[in-house]
């Protein structure tokens, strides 16, 4: 028989045992992703220009001066630029990628076979790094190696896709590139919404005559309001913090026709040595995208309680 004083030691173990082990990753995330966001929202206030902070005699090199950076920030033409890119990319990367994973999984969700190595194959891009997808994008699309240079030499002289040189249509590329990598994960999330959808429902209103049409439109589509709302939230994360796939695939070019707000801080802070105002614009993309995390998970929270 275990004494009362054991088996009071083991329930307190079993309480305190994973947050003990949990401890150091916490402590870890609060370091090195909280504590550098409020480095940052400090440093955005300040006329920092590069690292160090500090001189050879410990003086700072810096002085805080208040909103300036945010209102040199607004003036600039090259965020302005960013912020248009942004709003034309995330928009078409949103809606394209929606549609296409909704269509996806409305064909997978017919129980047709060859499900099982369909769905890989729709999931694969997502699976890359950005690095890769927008490397791979490139060479594809460049005029002189890609589709327009294999197209010219099977016979078709006339035919010519050079968007990704022009400054009007290389952005389109972009969302081209995005919307291929992303399209197979927005596919899964509401293929499984659609798997997650009471049978008995349906087979009800098919005994009453609703046609296949009337029976998505009414019925199937407006129960994957839980899948819509998670993939916006998802697709405008990943829109407002692209980088990697713009660098890989034109580098912001040509001109400034694919820049974004996460190229120009990139930019603004490691090239042209203002770090106070790339820190302004990461604070930006950071309000962004928490105005967009914080309804979404105040929405989840209450539906739960």
């Amino acid at each position: 028989m275990q004494s009362k004083s054991e088996v009071d030691f083991r329930s307190r173990l079993q309480i305190w045992l994973p947050k003990i082990v949990l401890s150091p990753s916490l402590a870890l995330v609060f370091v090195f992703v909280y504590g550098f966001i409020l480095f940052t929202v400090y440093v955005s206030f300040t006329d920092s220009r590069i690292l160090p902070f500090v001189d050879k005699n410990g003086d700072p090199t810096f002085s805080l001066i208040g909103f300036t950076n945010y209102e040199k920030l607004f003036s600039l033409s090259h965020w302005e630029i960013s912020l248009t890119n942004m709003a034309v990319f995330a928009g078409l990367y949103i809606v394209i990628c929606s549609a296409i994973g909704l269509l996806l999984a409305i064909f997978l969700d017919q129980k047709i076979r060859g499900e099982g190595l369909l769905r890989p194959l729709y999931l694969y891009p997502m699976a890359l790094s950005f690095i890769v997808t927008g490397t791979a994008w490139k060479w594809f699309l460049d005029p002189a190696i890609g589709l327009e240079n294999i197209m010219q030499s099977w016979g078709w002289v006339s035919f010519s896709f050079d968007w990704i040189k022009s400054r009007d249509f290389a952005i389109y590329t972009v969302v081209l590139a995005a919307v291929w990598q992303s399209s197979g994960f927005v596919m899964a999330m509401f293929l499984a919404g659609l798997r997650g959808i009471d049978n008995e429902i349906l087979k009800a209103a098919q005994m009453d005559g609703a046609s296949n049409w009337n029976l998505y439109r009414r019925i199937i589509i407006p129960q994957l309001r839980p899948a819509f709302l998670s993939a916006f939230v998802i697709l405008a994360h990943l829109a407002i913090k692209t980088f990697d796939l713009v660098i890989a695939m034109t580098g912001g070019g040509p001109g400034r026709a694919t820049e974004l707000p996460a190229t120009f801080m990139y930019s603004y802070t490691f090239s042209r040595n203002q770090m106070g105002i790339g820190a302004a614009s990461a604070v930006i993309m950071l309000m962004t995208i928490a105005a967009i995390m914080i309804p979404y998970l105040y929405s989840e929270l209450k539906e739960k309680t």
